[in-house]
């Protein structure tokens, strides 16, 4: 006798739990400095992260502040500016779990998680900086799903997403790499994870389909503890019969047989420690919006200063 068929058991999400140190040591200001602003991000709660133990170690007073986007935003400003150099360290478990969107791939009765709406909505159609949406980029993204028979939504983002990791290349040589210039990526095709995302996203937003950029530390897949030496960045895209879809192109790119898995996945091995581009920091900066936020910045008298330096460190939790 036919039965009718199971329903597939659901897919347990791998999560990593490790403490992470965040330090900015800041150089003497020279004489005559009247004031020094810093800022550092702080990272957030979302439905991927979990953030506790939360301890910041400074010499000086700080307020923590919501900023754009959901970001959290660590403020110290001392006037006058200190004449000695000094360390502010930010101290943290993280419970991080792998994002997985659940209707991937589609399948008859699977229905879209229920998911907060997202107030910045619209943002994530408009342009960056670095990201127009101009006549040639909406020509070029036309083009790609054009070439792929895409239709819907989600097969335009996939045809996206297959270009941008079939033609681009993961290399960090020359100059013009990593600020996320979406003709340097167009032009040259090669660029590190901004460069990737970039393209993805403008192309997205250039056809009415909301991307947005997020960006992190990323940690190596084997647990244990050690340094951070850069940033990762990554996106998610929507439609209104997914949800939030997230993708890695550039890793996807390094990792050829992971192409599928990041299509729809992010790993556990990240924490996300900003959203969004063109930022303006809690309070404002006196310069121009923050092409990207995961480094200290600073200011001294209103200008960019450029006497800081970072260091990242994880550890994983035993047992």
């Amino acid at each position: 006798m036919l039965t009718a068929a199971q329903p597939a058991a659901p897919v347990v999400p791998c999560v990593r739990t490790f403490a992470l140190d965040y330090q900015a040591t800041v150089a003497a200001a020279p004489a005559g400095a009247r004031a020094l602003d810093l800022w550092l991000p702080v990272p957030h709660d979302d439905a991927s992260q979990d953030i506790r133990e939360l301890k910041i170690d400074s010499p000086y007073p700080f307020d923590i502040r919501p900023g754009q986007y959901g970001n959290r935003v660590l403020h110290l400003r001392l006037s006058p500016a200190s004449a000695q150099p000094f360390t502010v360290a930010l101290h943290c478990q993280v419970t991080r779990r792998e994002h997985t969107n659940p209707l991937l791939p589609p399948a008859p009765g699977r229905k879209a998680p229920k998911e907060a709406a997202d107030p910045d909505l619209n943002r994530w159609l408009a342009p960056d900086r670095l990201v127009p949406l101009d006549d040639s980029i909406r020509v070029w993204a036309r083009r790609v799903v054009a070439q792929a028979g895409a239709r819907t939504e989600l097969e335009q983002a996939r045809a996206i997403y297959n270009h941008v990791v079939g033609t681009v290349k993961y290399d960090k040589s020359g100059q013009g790499w990593g600020r996320g210039d979406i003709y340097y990526a167009c032009d040259a095709r090669r660029g590190n994870c901004t460069d990737f995302h970039a393209l993805f996203i403008g192309y997205c937003r250039a056809l009415g389909i909301p991307a947005r950029f997020s960006i992190g530390l990323p940690l190596p897949a084997e647990r244990g503890q050690g340094e951070v030496k850069g940033y990762h960045c990554w996106a998610e895209f929507y439609t209104k019969t997914t949800g939030w879809v997230p993708i890695d192109a550039s890793e996807a790119a390094k990792n050829p047989d992971k192409r599928e898995y990041f299509f729809g996945h992010h790993d556990e091995n990240r924490v996300e420690l900003t959203r969004g581009r063109d930022l303006t920091l809690t309070p404002p900066q006196q310069g121009e919006p923050l092409n990207y936020f995961v480094y200290p910045y600073a200011e001294l008298d209103g200008r960019p200063y450029s006497g800081l330096s970072h260091q990242f460190r994880y550890r994983d939790a035993t047992e």
